[in-house]
């Protein structure tokens, strides 16, 4: 009998697959043909069709009508005669008109959202990030609707990111899959990483795969990148903006033979002059200077894959009062200047090894290394922070599929995580002008986990991802984290996914709100005062949270041009949350676990169409319904717009000789903290022109056109040793209108 199942199910998947048309859609260049990316698959007169892959591969339903139009920006479009279904097409597009010196630039989705694979994904290219200054990752997301970055306060340049409503700490950041910027560096890390050194960012919303870790609760931003073989032979970049900010990147690739490749990459800014456009005495953004290197080899056979290297980073930031320098760092208390600074040495090396077993068909495995060594020294006004934090990560994956074919695979591993933390802390007391002891917080954290998880295709259209992992953690014992994601495709146009799962994270007190120290309010761990009772810190239990979300991505055709429309809702419930309070009593901060309830509903939607031929828009709306329990009483989050919208337009001329950007953030009131009321809303406007030539261009821009600032940022600004100086109730920017300039060189692999 199951051998009969086992038939017609055999029969109805070849019926379903002879019913399909598959092909893909290239350009011929002089190295050969190139699939192209996002070209528009449909067939004439409906709206039936779909877009091509990375590849430019493509494949939709068969439909009598017999005539396939496909279409792609700066290329002429072509109608295909298809008589039978089940065919293989390839379909060449010619390119526009051509100029002598000028060669067509194929420009395919800038921001992709991923509707292949079951999680819910999105991929920002390099071509994206281009169209702002993007001097970091930190200034990565303007023109993404579902990222925000923020300044965490108003004198240390510290930065968090918020997605699903939720700050940065709950969002598991990566590079290339490696979970880095935990702990001390999740607050300064996002501009640690060169904005043209990335080659794509990808944000992953919700609960992510169970390969990389249990720490995902909002969801998983990874970086890739550029590598030997698909980077650059060489590129360099020069910045430099009105308020003197100097910045400088290069990376070089060089193919050493057919196995061995290298690339290295090298980036400087500098900012020394003292900014204060609001007046208040301090400093808008501290002084600083960084220096980064990062160099990385490849070594790649048909059977393996390894790459290697290192990265090193030194950086220092200045800030406080107007006049303060370093060696008045000891002068504390009333009649001295303010000032705080932040000096950073920052060791990484990686090691990432991939097998592909000939032996077993669809069959590897991959061992991932890394290791990081983060050193801070610190101080905000008389408080010092010193941190050393030196963490090791492995993940060994086995991915592998059950029985002949790939619809049924799966990867399982091990993992551990080593974290060794060596923090000293001493506070200022403002009502007594007296420091208090040195304190040490040492604490060595040790995970070891196991995973595994399955992917199963059916029927073409529906594809299920399931994955569990159990970790113990040698401070709160094992625990269990569960996900799950579903997409189901009913036509090429429409994608359903469903995602749920749940998230955990140890809570490091001053490591993740360190900016809470550039204010004059003790920190307290459950009630007790931290520099008198360290031991508190030790007591707090580790957090966790559910995750559930939906997305709908929906395309038409109109007037022969792709509208894509996305819709996304998630619900984030804690269970285990350490609260920031610093409501309950305004002239302290409080940290202790959930008593209460603490959500967050996420809703958005997002609109892309090509206007008219090479004007792309995307609109967005986000609405966020954030709330938390503090002093036994549901709270709207404080200091977060309640909604935003955001408009981008990019248009480039024919042959693509210029491009213009320009994005509009709509910001809506959100609840001041202390019963001070609602702020405002607010709108951001940013604008870029880039000038395009054969192997450089030119980019100029305007951030924040409308010199858009947030008033007094500073509580008592005029008395920073009072007890009610406080520079963390920031909710919008704090400092104004920026104009810049820059140049890109590249020579491009064959």
């Amino acid at each position: 009998m199951k051998y009969i199942v086992l038939g017609i199910l055999m029969s109805i998947s070849v019926y379903a697959s002879a019913q399909d048309v598959r092909g893909r859609v290239v350009e011929q260049t002089e190295e050969g043909k190139v699939g192209l990316p996002g070209a528009n698959v449909f067939w004439a007169g409906t709206s039936e069709g779909g877009g091509t892959d990375t590849e430019g591969y493509f494949k939709i339903k068969w439909n009598p009508v017999g005539k396939l139009v496909v279409s792609f920006i700066g290329y002429r479009a072509d109608t295909v005669l298809v008589k039978n279904p089940g065919v293989n097409l390839e379909i060449t597009l010619q390119a526009g008109e051509l100029l002598e010196e000028v060669t067509v630039v194929k420009r395919g989705n800038t921001t992709i959202m991923s509707t292949k694979g079951p999680l819910i994904e999105q991929v920002i290219t390099g071509e994206e990030l281009c169209k702002a200054a993007c001097c970091n990752l930190g200034e990565s997301f303007t023109t993404n609707a579902s990222v925000d970055v923020a300044y965490a306060d108003a004198v240390t340049g510290a930065k968090q990111i918020q997605l699903l409503g939720l700050t940065g700490r709950y969002v598991q950041m990566m590079t290339e899959n490696i979970p880095n910027f935990r702990g001390v560096s999740s607050l300064y890390g996002l501009s640690y990483v060169p904005g043209p050194w990335m080659s794509a960012i990808s944000v992953s919303k919700g609960a992510g795969s169970v390969i990389n870790g249990y720490e995902a609760i909002a969801g998983q931003i990874s970086v890739d990148y550029k590598k030997p073989l698909t980077g650059e032979k060489i590129f360099g970049n020069a910045y430099v903006s009105d308020e003197g900010m100097v910045e400088f990147n290069a990376n070089a690739g060089i193919v050493l033979n057919k196995r061995w490749s290298t690339a290295l990459l090298l980036h400087g800014d500098w900012l020394g002059e003292a900014h204060d456009g609001n007046h208040d005495g301090f400093l808008d953004m501290p002084k600083k200077t960084q220096y980064n290197l990062m160099n990385r080899w490849q070594y790649k056979t048909d059977m393996w894959n390894i790459q290697f290297g290192g990265k090193l980073l030194d950086e220092t930031r200045l800030g406080g009062q107007k006049g303060f320098r370093k060696e008045m760092k000891d002068r504390v208390g009333p009649g001295n200047l303010y000032g705080i600074g932040i000096d950073t040495r920052r060791y990484e090396g990686f090691l990432k090894w991939g097998y592909l077993m000939p032996e077993y068909e669809n069959t590897s495995m991959a061992l991932i290394l890394n290791y990081t060594d983060h050193d801070q020294d610190s101080y905000y006004g008389g408080r010092n922070y010193d941190v050393r934090q030196r963490t090791v990560f492995a993940n060994y994956i086995y991915q592998s599929v059950f029985g002949d074919t790939e619809n049924h695979n799966y990867s399982a591993g091990l993992t551990m995580n080593y974290d060794d933390y060596r923090e000293g802390f001493n506070d200022y007391m403002a009502e007594t002008g007296v420091q208090t002891p040195w304190v040490n917080f040492d604490r060595r954290e040790r995970v070891y986990g196991a995973f595994f998880q399955y992917t199963g295709h059916f029927w073409d259209k529906l594809t299920v991802m399931a994955g569990v992992r159990y970790d113990h953690h040698n401070l709160y014992d094992g625990f269990v984290t569960p996900r799950l994601h579903v997409a189901y495709a009913p036509d090429d146009f429409t994608m359903l996914k469903l995602s749920a799962g749940r998230g955990s994270r140890a809570a490091n007190v001053l490591a993740d709100n360190s900016y809470l120290l550039a204010s004059a309010h003790p920190v307290y761990v459950n009630g007790k005062l931290l520099a008198i009772h360290p031991e508190e810190i030790g007591k707090l239990d580790m957090e966790r949270a559910w995750n559930f979300g939906v997305q709908l991505n929906r395309k038409f055709v109109v007037f022969g041009r792709m509208l894509n429309i996305n819709l996304d809702y998630y619900r984030t419930d804690f269970t285990h949350q350490v609260v920031v309070d610093n409501e309950s009593d305004p002239e302290k901060v409080n940290f202790y676990n959930l008593d209460g309830d603490s959500y967050s509903n996420c809703y958005q939607v997002e609109v892309k169409y090509e206007l008219i031929p090479r004007l792309d828009v995307v609109g967005a709306y986000r609405y966020n319904d954030v709330k938390t329990t503090i002093g036994k009483r549901l709270m709207r989050a404080a200091l977060q717009s309640r909604y935003k919208g955001l408009l981008n337009l990019s248009y480039y001329t024919n042959m693509r000789k210029w491009q213009f950007d320009f994005t509009a953030q709509f910001n809506g009131p959100g609840r001041l903290p202390n019963g001070m009321g609602d702020f405002e809303s607010f709108r951001i406007m940013n604008a870029q022109v880039s000038k395009f030539f054969r192997k450089w261009s030119l980019y100029a821009g305007c951030e924040n056109i409308g010199d858009f600032m947030q008033m007094h940022p500073i509580i008592a600004a005029d008395a920073p040793w009072s007890k009610d100086f406080d520079s963390s109730k920031i909710w919008g920017p704090v400092h104004g209108r920026k104009f810049y300039l820059g140049v890109r060189f590249g020579i491009d692999r064959d």
